[in-house]
């Protein structure tokens, strides 16, 4: 079952941004349908999470590059939000290398939850003023 499921109002009308945020929300899916499935164990969980975090931090540094060339008027509290997101999944990631069983429902929740609202919240308005300085 999909964690999230891509549609128009995830949408923040910027190509670059759009096409990254569907390959995130495919990888959480991933990471859930693989937890969920309990296929392949540790290594297969390793894999995608490793994957999903990398991803994270790429996608999270093309934002702030966009945010740097245009100017972004709110990127100190967005960039905030990246590196606090960035900090739990280090901490997560960090904690799952060592053993722990970290990638439980509540983690995939959380997860959810935080791309859910930054997408329709933070990143909607970084999209609308990207717009309004022509970048689609």
């Amino acid at each position: 079952m999909s964690l999230l499921t891509w549609g128009p109002m995830f949408s923040v009308g910027v190509k670059e941004i759009d096409d990254q945020h569907k390959v995130l929300i495919d990888l959480a899916n991933r990471l859930n349908d693989q937890m969920g499935a309990g296929n392949g164990g540790k290594a297969v969980l390793d894999k995608v999470f490793n994957e999903l975090v990398a991803y994270t931090v790429s996608h999270f540094a093309m934002e702030e590059r966009l945010m740097a060339k245009h100017n972004y008027t709110a990127s100190a509290k967005h960039m905030d939000e990246h590196k606090k997101l960035v900090a739990t999944v280090a901490d997560l990631k960090k904690k799952h290398e060592q053993g722990e069983n970290v990638l439980t429902s509540q983690v995939m929740t959380f997860l959810r939850d935080w791309l859910t609202k930054h997408i329709l919240n933070t990143d909607k308005a970084f999209g609308r003023e990207l717009n309004q300085k022509g970048v689609k």
